[in-house]
């Protein structure tokens, strides 16, 4: 079995970046479950449509009985969560992340990783900032149309290699990938989770004025590629900045160590074949409505089936090699996913205590006798503020969509799915309750508090122009 990396593991969690996360995720699990205690509770009530039984998120209930969750209870939330409806989600992304980094791990041991690097890289030695920026936009496509973010971790490894072979770093990998797709996702034209499960709920056309989203999503793109190439120039200057140099050195040591790889052009084919069937199923899955909602379930029988089967056929069928590979991808994934139970029991917290029916209702008096401006900024604030514990798009669209859907607030309704919009998706790349945001930043090694800093000038200018996008789609009727 030929390795390019024998020992190393493509996926690296440090203790730094590992307690950070923990913390910060268990100081929020703290804070939600004293909110149980602060904010009244209430729930809401049904109404018979077509003979079943539905929730009426226009009728409001007070609850004067319930307590708050308790602190035992909240605690193991984390493990709570996986009873309820919301824990086959997280279960399916934690089988799902461990198959992926199982298999890219074998991908990386047999060289099937830096069989790909070495030919993009051999093809795009004399354009490189024209591969960036491709990537990038590539990236962005995939989530403003087809709503694609946390399948796109699947790719993060190859990217992270390749732009270090491309003399950046993993960092750059980030970027143009998990960024890249995370801001197409916000800055969404056809993205199914939150403009057309949005639109749908409110009683709008997804397409109307469409080409207003379509500005946003030039502009938006030309802001965070204007924030790659700064970073690039600052790490080009003095390398030692990087965000990810002690943590490339593997890499660039994997890269330079060898140029040639035994049976290259097989393992390349192999490789490369697998990873467009990946894409291909990402595609399919979001073009057929029946299997839109199990894109990831899909995703994780490809990579378990024909991931290991690429990787047995690459090693001549050392079967041995191949799943110990395997295992120990797995194994240095694990505590990502302790990372997506405890992001996800801040929503089951918060639920079980009784308070997210208030928090919504409370939207309507907010915005009673404001003016448009003032009722479009408020809005943005509460899509924030219920991000911050509630990362799953569909949840947040039903709880705000329902109520705004028959509010008078003075707005339009296709204004109202893209304030919407833009409160739900940026801060996926911002806020610590998204496991997809904690993830990546764990498999290239950079602590969650590093990327804020990192990225604060970045999410100052995309505040400052969201506001801009509001405020003048409502002066030109949007």
């Amino acid at each position: 079995m030929s390795t390019s990396n024998e020992n190393g593991r493509l996926i690296r969690i440090g203790k730094k970046v590992f307690f950070s996360a923990f913390t910060i995720l268990f100081l929020l699990i703290l804070v939600s479950i004293l909110l149980t205690y602060i904010i009244p509770k209430g729930t809401y009530g049904t109404v018979i449509v077509n003979g079943e039984e539905t929730v009426d998120y226009g009728k409001y209930i007070p609850l004067e009985d319930e307590n708050g969750i308790g602190v035992i209870r909240g605690l193991l939330s984390p493990f709570l969560n996986l009873g309820t409806s919301d824990g086959l989600t997280v279960i399916v992304l934690s089988v799902f992340l461990l198959s992926v980094s199982g298999v890219f791990q074998a991908m990386n041991d047999f060289g099937g990783i830096r069989a790909i690097v070495v030919r993009i890289v051999r093809a795009a030695q004399r354009s490189r900032k024209l591969l960036v920026s491709v990537t990038a936009l590539t990236f962005m496509v995939f989530g403003a149309f087809l709503g694609l973010f946390e399948e796109m971790l699947t790719l993060l490894p190859i990217t992270a290699v390749l732009m270090v072979s491309m003399g950046y770093d993993s960092f750059v990998g980030f970027l143009v990938s998990v960024g890249a797709c995370g801001f197409g996702f916000a800055s969404a034209i056809t993205n199914p989770f939150t403009v057309l499960f949005a639109s749908d709920i409110i009683g709008v056309s997804p397409l109307l004025h469409v080409w207003y989203r379509i500005v946003i999503f030039a502009v938006m793109y030309m802001l965070l590629l204007g924030f790659i190439f700064l970073y690039i120039k600052k790490i080009r200057k003095d390398p030692a900045s990087s965000l990810t140099f002690e943590q490339d050195r593997q890499i660039r040591q994997d890269i330079y160590r060898a140029e040639e790889i035994p049976n290259e052009k097989k393992i390349f084919v192999s490789c490369l074949t697998f990873l467009l069937g990946a894409l291909a199923c990402i595609i399919l899955c979001t073009l057929l409505p029946f299997l839109r909602d199990y894109t990831v379930v899909v995703l994780t029988v490809y990579f378990l089936f024909f991931g290991l089967l690429t990787a047995m056929t690459a090693t001549e069928f050392h079967c041995k090699d191949t799943f110990r590979s395997f295992l120990k991808g797995v194994l240095s994934a694990l505590p990502s996913i302790l990372f997506v139970l405890m992001a996800a029991s801040v929503k089951y917290i918060l639920t079980e205590g009784h308070i997210l029916p208030t928090i919504s209702n409370g939207i309507s008096r907010l915005v009673a006798a404001r003016n448009i401006y003032q009722v479009a900024l408020i809005l943005f604030g509460i899509v924030l503020i219920l991000e911050f514990f509630i990362s799953s798009s569909t949840a947040k669209a039903m709880a705000v969509m329902s109520v705004l859907s028959v509010l008078p607030v003075g707005l339009t309704k296709q204004m109202e799915v893209l304030i919407y919009t833009f409160g739900d998706g940026y801060t996926n790349l911002l806020f610590p309750t998204s496991p997809v945001l904690l993830i990546g930043l764990s498999m290239i090694g950079v602590p969650y508090l590093r990327w804020v800093r990192k990225s604060l000038p970045l999410f100052a200018a995309t505040f400052l122009l969201v506001i801009a996008f509001i405020f003048i789609g409502i002066r030109i009727g949007y």
